[in-house]
């Protein structure tokens, strides 16, 4: 497992690792295929698949087939925060006449997995796993090891997404390319490189002894010299960081990856990459979707936090949504660990600098 989530983060910079990644993945869930989609409001979808369906993943993708897809408008719209069985938010009618369906059951394909991540950019991108029809549908061990990959697919989808499945050759065109402020810091969190959108910043970035990097605001910071000393100590951290308004920079989010194998070498054996992300809904990704998507909240910790933020106590929030007080405390403690946060008061605190998002979530 760690092998498939180091080539990963790898994939996000060498497109055509996707291919691999993909594949393992695929074994690691018994699927017969897999295909990675970056949806936009204004433009064709992009992205790959493995070989065996390559000549139906290209009449996909080839003007607007894919719209008339039921199954491809219903999970763009539900966007499920995990990976869901995509015939389960499917009539019967709708799977024998879905034009998708139709081609993949004439090449052997049936159950089909997908889940969907939005980008803060306004992108969506969506994974997509079948069984071979012969083979039966998911079983829930095999739903769980892709879900456990789901949060490093999140983020090395959204550099994919920025970079347009181009491959970064070295340092200076891999930032520039991302079109976001960006750095790359070394394993010490000395910063190796920053791109001009990052540099302009300087508001909101601060240089500090020892080459670092820090963020002006006090409690942001806190949670990004946290996730900078975890990553660089075992690979694994906090990967999203809200940033309230810092003079007169709007609100962004950090996103931190670990850069490995030949992304460690495009980026001149930098060891993570910082890279600031504005919130921009978009009609393919409204912000409600967006607040899950940062901190790879299920929909359950999601209104459980969201709640919180509207001023809700705990117990208010589980009767609300029909569940224990004993389950809504063990939401907030996977909240308090995807989003950094020690105390309710923290977490409240942190979320109110995205206002517009916990608003609309409601």
């Amino acid at each position: 497992m760690i092998d498939l989530i180091e080539l990963i983060y790898e994939a996000a910079f060498v497109p055509e690792r996707w291919n691999h990644v993909l594949q393992k993945a695929s074994e690691l869930s018994n699927s017969a295929s897999a295909q990675v989609f970056f949806f936009s409001d204004d433009s064709p979808p992009r992205g790959t698949t493995l070989d065996n369906l390559r000549a139906l993943f290209d009449e996909f993708v080839k003007g607007d087939f894919w719209k008339f897809c039921d199954s491809v408008q219903k999970m763009c719209s539900l966007q499920p925060a995990s990976f869901v069985r995509v015939d389960d938010f499917m009539s019967q009618q709708e799977i024998e006449r879905d034009p998708a369906r139709i081609m993949l059951r004439q090449f052997g394909i049936g159950a089909h997995l997908c889940t969907a991540i939005p980008m803060p950019t306004g992108e969506l991108a969506t994974f997509v796993f079948q069984k071979w029809i012969k083979d039966g549908g998911y079983e829930h061990g095999e739903v769980d090891r892709l879900d456990g990959l789901r949060p490093h697919l999140a983020r090395a989808s959204l550099v994919a997404g920025r970079l347009r499945v181009e491959r970064a050759e070295a340092t200076a065109s891999a930032l520039n390319l991302l079109g976001l402020p960006a750095a790359v810091l070394s394993s010490n969190g000395r910063v190796v490189a920053t791109n001009p959108h990052l540099d302009r910043l300087d508001a909101a970035f601060l240089p500090v002894a020892h080459g670092g990097l820090a963020i002006a605001d006090r409690d942001a910071n806190r949670l990004f010299q946290e996730a900078v000393t975890g990553m660089s100590r075992s690979g694994n951290a906090v990967g999203s960081i809200p940033v309230p308004k810092i003079g007169d920079e709007a609100p962004f989010v950090i996103h931190l990856l670990p850069l490995r194998r030949a992304a460690h070498d495009i980026f001149g054996n930098a060891d993570m990459l910082v890279m600031a992300t504005p919130v921009k809904p978009s009609a393919l990704v409204p912000s409600a979707s967006l607040l899950n998507a940062l901190f790879d909240l299920t929909p359950a910790e999601a209104r459980l936090a969201t709640d919180l933020a509207a001023g809700l106590t705990l117990a208010q929030s589980a009767s609300r949504h029909g569940v224990t007080v004993k389950s809504a405390r063990t939401y907030l403690e996977r909240v308090f660990q995807k989003t950094g946060t020690h105390q309710q008061s923290q977490l409240v605190a942190m979320l109110k600098t995205m206002q517009p998002l916990v608003s609309q979530a409601r």
